[in-house]
Parts: C-alpha cells; structure tokens; sequence
C-alpha cells in the first residue's frame, strides 16, 4: 500500500495554479489592452465609424427656375404631378402585383420596361415607378382600389410644364431624364437627387443658372437603412428665374401668319439684340418628351415628312435669293463698283465676256435702264449680275462675311448652322474644283452654293436698320432670384461695320424703303397707313432650271415650288423691329411671305389692336 505524497501535490497544485493565474492575468491584460486600443487610442476612428452606420447625408435637389417672356408671362413653369410607384420589398408577388394593376390603371410595355430598369438601379425599400404623370381621373381610380396594392402608392412630385407647348419648343427646348452621356458632362455632386436636366434650347444654354445649388440633410437611420428622424438640414438654392425678350403674344401671331406652309421666322430688336419672335414651322410638343416619349409618338415625329422636330430658325440653311440684293448694293457702293445713280441695261438676260450663255433675269423681257434704287425696288437680277462680275468673289465674300453670313452668330442657343457664304478657298477644299466667274453671278443674287439662316438673315437686316451696327441675337434679357430679389442683366454685345461713306447706308435705306412705299415695288401690297417699312422679297430655288426650260409653279409639286424670303424693319426712320420669313416652297417672296412679316410687325408696333394676318 502506496502513501500519499502530500508534499509533491502541493507542489504540482501550485505550479497550475501559478499557470493557470498567469494565463488568466495574460488574458485579462490583452482585454484591458484592447479595451484601451478601442476606448483611447482608436475612439476618434470608431466613433466615426459608428456615426457613419447611423446618420446618412442626403441631397436635397432644388426647385427649377421658371421662364417668362418680355412682359411676364409664364413660358415654363414646375407642376405637381402624380406618380404611381411600387416598394419591392413591401410587395410579396411583384409579376402578380403588376397583372392586378393593369386592370386598374393602364400600364404600357414601355412603362413596365422602365420599371425593371430602374428597379436594378435601385434599393429594395427605395419606392420605384411605374406610371408618371397619371391623370386626376387615374389617381381617384387607383384611390379605390388602394387596399388591394400592398407597397404600391401615388406620390406627388414638381414636373417641369410648358404651358404654350409647340409655340416655343424650339426656343424653350426642354428638360428630360439625365442620361449616361449627361452624366459624364456634369458636376455630378451638384445633380444628386435631381432626375431632370436641360436637353437644347433656352433650357439648356442656362441649364447651371436654371437648376440651381443642392441641399444637405442629416438623417438618422436604422440597421435596414430607413430614415428615423431628420438631425440637420441644409436647405437647396433654387435656380433663378429667366425672362427672355421674346413676346409669345407675338409668336403667337407669327405662327398663326404661316397658316399650312412650312418655314421660319425671327424677328429682332435692332436695337439691342433681342429675340421678339423666333418660329420653327411645325413644330411639337416638348411636354412629350419631359418623362420620356413613348416609341409610338417619337416614331410619329420622326417619320412626319414636315419634320416637326428640325429648328428651320436656327439650323435651316437656305439660298438667300433676292434679300441679298442690298447688302450686293451697299457692297457695290463701297468697293466704288457703281455709284447710286449709275444705271445699267437690263435686256433679260447677262452674258460673260467671250460667252455665249445667258443668265437669264426673272423679268424675260428685262427691266431696260436701271440704277440701284430701281434694281433694288424691282429686284433687277442682270443689275446685280453685273455688279457682282464686277466684285468678284474675293471682295464679295469679304464684304458679306461682315454681316454674319458663312458663320454663327453667336445666339445663346445651342446647334446653330453656320450656312455657307462661298469662296474660292472653299471650293477648292470642298468640291476639289476652281471658282467659275458664272458661279460669282449667281452668287450676287443669292443662288447657288450661298445659304444662308433664317436667323443670319433677320440679324444682318437689324445691322443694316442700325447703319451697321451689328449685336450679337440673344434670346434671354435678364436673371432673376427669386430668393434675393437680385436681377443679374444680359448685356448686349455689338460691333461696329466700317464704312467709307456714312450716306450709302441712307442709299439702300431709300431702294428698300421703295420695295414697299413704290407702285413697281415687290412688296407694295403691305404698305402700312401707320408707319413706313423698308424691306426686300426674295425667291430661292429648289431647283436649277435648265437654259430653254420655262418654271411653271402651278404644274410642279409643292415640295419643288420655290423658297419665298422677305427681309424688313420698321418704321424705315426709326427701326424699332428687324423681320426674316422663310417660307418653304411659298413661291413668291412678295405675296407669301411678306404679309407674315407685316403682321408680325403690326402686332409688335400695335399690340393692341388685331393684326391684318394677310399683310394688308
């Protein structure tokens, strides 16, 4: 029988025990070391942390400025609207969902689309919709039936409006969803929350000025990312309000002038500038594509033979035909070419030295002697002919190439043409061919390779209502805040057309005043009681019309009918409006389009009283 050794247990017990306390003291001070790491040495650090899980800055988009014409009326205004929207996470059987409320309220292929795609853009508990812009009529019906749509809700939402649809679409433009390629053009921070941006037009060039600053708001939200309450709050700077210098009474006017036929016109402030009136004939409506047009409706633009969705004002580029005649005369007269009463014959046709090809006048029989006034008041082509072989096309491009034609003008609106003032250079780099001096002529009466805008045509006619002053067109007068009160103008910007002679403006004031005031003038059927108007018509061809063929209008398609053009201001002694009118195959400068001029100016001078809408 073995004894106990009591000694060496107590020895062994010992030893564990010093162990197993130095393993507990090992233990308790790695925790007291991290309890002072997390606590002390990183609480800065996990505070943040912490503070991050529980409180999320918001943006807090702004309210988009409005637009309003010259005299305050409302052009583009912020709507309430109502949505219809689904939260996925609160909606058991979403296909199931979408079927029962397609019964109740109409919903399109492109709607559920959409909603698919902006579902994957979004989080579970973010609402996503499905219908935008639902009618009063939609949203008492779907108020009916709210009980059965668990996670389904109509919210309400300020959708840009534009109460005058087609009638400023092409000044306006319009706003529509940010997309992918406005995302990598745009200070992104500046946008969070915002849905909508300025896509051309007015609502684009002053898209920063419209949209304004975005606002900051602290929200404490729970473990599932949904708000628990608002901590702090930085409100957003709503864009400033724009006032143009258009007169929508007046486009109204303008418009309703055109009829059926098709064109453009722009009518200006010589004196400062400023777009009155600026149609695009047909036109559309914007409000179409705010939330995004459907495929059915853009298709429709986009196939109408009248094409609605092209800015005639801004982009179309036509042959100025006979409105360039006083700009050829005031060149004649500055490069020394004639004098005012040099006279030459016109036998109804010109011919090149050494050729024998006729340049055939519109007149057969030809006008016999004429001097400017008369080739002006009577549009003499083989005057103009003339004048022109003897400028040449080097000092012809010079001189126009001052009033703005052959490049933009500068306007504050997106996409404008350049048109195409001709050169030698030109063509050399163009068409790899040499200037032909027949190409000159033609030149001098507006045909040919020259185009021209229609609203290069109205800015060059307000230079030569100011003895050649020339301000850069621009469509908005001045900013406002709606917050401050603080009006911020647009200045004018002009220069100055040198001239040898301050009289040869007076000298093609009189031949243009004589389009009108004259018996034999082109325009003589607008002549006004009121007040005196000084302008020009003009013919382009759609077409070239062979040496011994006869132009019959009544026997072609509309479609190849001539461009008719007139050009004016008024009053003659003191331009107050500058005119351009492009109808598109109207024939005749002097019986189409210059009664539309006259009843733009009618309801600009007399704003009061109704306007002779066919120009008499």
């Amino acid at each position: 029988m073995l004894l106990k050794d009591t000694i060496r247990e107590s020895q062994a017990f010992l030893n564990r025990a010093i162990i197993a306390g130095l393993l507990v003291l090992a233990a308790v001070t790695v925790l007291i070391w991290r309890m002072v790491q997390l606590q002390i040495v990183d609480h800065e650090h996990f505070t943040t942390l912490s503070r991050e899980n529980r409180v999320k800055v918001l943006p807090l988009p702004p309210t988009r400025g409005l637009i309003y014409d010259r005299k305050g009326v409302l052009l583009a205004q912020n709507r309430p609207a109502y949505s219809l929207e689904i939260t996925p996470e609160q909606v058991e059987h979403l296909d199931t969902t979408l079927a029962e409320l397609a019964k109740v309220i109409e919903i399109s292929d492109e709607d559920l689309e959409r909603f698919w795609q902006l579902k994957k853009r979004r989080r579970r508990f973010d609402s996503v919709p499905i219908r935008v812009n639902l009618s009063q009529d939609e949203t008492a019906q779907f108020a009916v039936h709210r009980h059965r749509f668990a996670g389904v809700d109509i919210k309400a939402q300020l959708l840009r409006h534009y109460p005058h649809d087609v009638k400023t679409t092409h000044v306006l433009g319009y706003v529509g969803r940010i997309s992918q390629r406005d995302l990598e053009q745009i200070d992104v921070s500046n946008y969070a929350g915002t849905s909508h941006i300025g896509k051309n037009g007015v609502e684009k060039t002053y898209e920063s000025a419209l949209h304004g600053a975005v606002g900051l708001e602290q929200v404490e939200v729970n473990a599932a990312g949904r708000r628990v309450r608002t901590l702090e709050q930085a409100p957003p700077e709503s864009g400033v309000d724009i006032h143009l210098h258009l007169d929508i009474a007046l486009q109204e006017v303008a418009m309703k002038a055109f009829g059926d036929n098709n064109g453009a016109a722009v009518a200006i402030n010589p004196k400062n500038g400023g777009i009155l009136a600026f149609v695009s004939q047909p036109g559309y409506d914007p409000n179409l594509f705010v939330e995004g047009i459907s495929t059915k409706n853009y298709d429709a633009l986009q196939d109408d033979e009248s094409r609605p969705l092209y800015n005639r004002a801004l982009r179309g580029q036509y042959p100025p035909g006979s409105t360039v005649k006083p700009f050829m005369g005031l060149a004649g007269l500055e490069r020394g070419a004639i004098q005012f009463d040099s006279t030459a014959y016109c036998p109804g046709f010109f011919q090149l030295p050494g050729n024998t090809h006729r340049y055939r006048d519109w007149k057969k029989t030809g006008h016999g002697t004429m001097d400017l006034d008369a080739a002006i008041v009577q549009s003499c082509d083989v005057f103009f002919y003339k004048l022109a072989y003897e400028l040449g096309v080097d000092q012809l491009n010079d001189f126009l190439s001052q009033f703005g034609f052959g490049s933009r003008t500068g306007i504050d609106l997106t996409g404008e043409s350049t048109g195409l003032l001709p050169s030698r250079e030109w063509k050399r780099r163009a068409k790899r061919q040499p200037w032909y001096p027949g190409e000159t002529l033609i030149m001098g009466i507006g045909q040919g390779y020259f185009l021209t805008t229609p609203l290069q045509l109205a800015a060059a006619t307000a230079a030569i209502a100011n003895n050649g002053t020339f301000y850069t067109p621009h469509v908005v007068d001045y900013l406002s805040s709606r917050e401050s009160g603080e009006v911020t103008p647009i200045p004018p910007s002009a220069h100055v057309i040198p001239v040898v002679r301050e009289q040869n403006w007076e000298d093609v004031h009189h031949g243009m005043l004589h389009v009108i005031e004259s018996p034999r003038g082109t325009a003589k059927r607008i002549r006004s009681e009121r007040y005196k108007i000084a302008g020009k018509t003009g013919t382009a061809q759609v077409f070239t019309v062979a040496q011994d063929a006869e132009y019959d209008e009544e026997t072609l398609e509309k479609k190849l009918r001539d461009h008719a053009l007139f050009i004016a201001y008024a009053p003659a002694d003191d331009p107050q409006i500058a005119v351009a009118v492009v109808v598109e195959n109207g024939g005749h400068g002097g019986s189409v389009a210059a009664p539309i001029a006259r009843a733009i100016m009618d309801a600009y001078l007399y704003p009061d009283e109704p306007p002779a809408l066919d120009g008499t």
